[in-house]
């Protein structure tokens, strides 16, 4: 920690790699991949998430007075809003028709990854003071260079509350949780859920090995180089389908597969009998969560998406003793196979004044949509009540 007295000192990094992994890690901990030293190296070493991409890196570091890293934050200056999951492209528009300039601006965020998880990274727990110190360095270096905004995306709750205080506008979302409940097995969880849920979720599951194809879940040296080569073609395909753009290179998913060995879960889909990879879903390991990323597959098979998507993982999430398995944003039908709506956040400082105020609007109202969809979705929920 700092000593007392002293100022801190906030450094401005353009790389990763201008801190040691180690003490990198030492404030990211353990418990999500994403933020780690290997994640975003992988990021940046890949090509995907670097400044030709829009995604230059402005990482902050704070060092004791014995050189120790103390804290730091990944932060990017980013030219445009792919990639980020938090849409603020009717706030750029707007700015922009009225004569602002909107781009540049910061994102405190991992790229690519809507999963909640700290930001603020700090060596002690607890360390208030150097998270708002963090804070406040976005904001200087927003100020310095004249940047419209500073935006930090699925933060955890506390660091979201901190931002809060520091003049940050507070805004929610929605993603599906499924939540372990101790279960010992799939057919526990089954019989948490009402009868035609229980049914539904069988068949589907019959369904998928009824139409020859045989689900393997793969972790460290079991993933090969053939896996990733059908992953990332799985992957353009569904980008090519849904947004248009493949935001992560050839070979960010080797260097994934070397630097975060077992924390990555690869699920595919073959024949019976073997043969070439059929559908994939790529999962990273916390060590209390999975988290759901990417989907892909070579030909369409009835509920494969839901089975290597979401009740593989809720396999494994058991078989592991993990606590979560999160599914993402977006697509209703999750509720139905037992993953909840659940918040999460994003905190915005916004330097006009005139658009600080015509944003806080819009999230207050955003706000009270986002509750009110929640609590119709619980509606559906699969699982038996109370005297059911």
């Amino acid at each position: 920690m700092p000593d007392e007295g002293h100022p801190i000192q906030v450094q401005l990094l353009s790389s990763i790699h201008e801190v040691d992994a180690a003490h990198w890690n030492a404030c990211a901990g353990v418990h999500d991949p994403f933020v780690s030293h290997g994640f975003l190296s992988a990021l940046e070493d890949s090509g995907s998430a670097v400044a030709e991409s829009g995604w230059a890196a402005q990482h902050l570091a704070i060092r004791g007075a014995d050189g120790a890293l103390d804290a730091c934050a990944p932060l990017y200056m980013k030219n445009h809003s792919y990639g980020e999951y938090v849409f603020d492209w009717g706030w750029a528009d707007a700015f922009e028709r009225a004569g602002g300039r909107y781009y540049p601006k910061l994102q405190c965020a991992v790229p690519f990854t809507p999963a909640t998880g700290p930001r603020l990274l700090v060596r002690d727990d607890g360390a208030e003071g150097l998270q708002a110190a963090l804070l406040q360095a976005m904001i200087e270096r927003a100020e310095s260079v004249g940047i419209s905004s500073v935006h930090m995306t699925f933060p955890l709750r506390a660091e979201w509350e901190l931002a809060a205080k520091r003049g940050f506008l507070a805004r929610i979302g929605s993603q599906y949780h499924w939540t372990n409940q101790g279960y010992r097995t799939f057919d526990d969880f089954l019989g948490t859920l009402v009868s035609r849920k229980r049914k539904m979720l069988r068949k589907e599951r019959q369904a998928v090995s009824k139409q020859g194809v045989t689900l393997k879940r793969l972790v460290g040296s079991d993933i090969q180089e053939r896996h990733w080569d059908a992953f990332y073609r799985f992957y353009l395909d569904t980008t090519d389908r849904k947004w248009g753009s493949a935001y992560l290179t050839r070979d960010f998913f080797s260097l994934l597969g070397e630097r975060l060995t077992d924390r990555v879960l690869l699920v595919v889909a073959e024949p019976e009998g073997g043969g070439d990879v059929l559908a994939g879903a790529l999962n990273l390991i916390g060590s209390e969560t999975l988290y759901g990323r990417n989907w892909g597959c070579k030909q369409e098979f009835k509920f494969l998406h839901f089975e290597a998507c979401y009740y593989q993982a809720i396999d494994h999430a058991i078989e592991t003793g993990l606590t979560r398995v999160e599914a993402g944003a977006q697509g209703q039908h999750k509720v139905q196979r037992g993953y909840l709506p659940e918040k999460t956040y994003s905190a915005h400082w916004i330097s006009h004044p005139g658009l600080r105020g015509a944003v806080a609007d819009f999230v207050e109202r955003e706000t009270l949509a986002v509750e009110r969809e929640m609590q119709a979705l619980m509606q559906f929920s699969p699982y038996r009540q109370e005297g059911q």
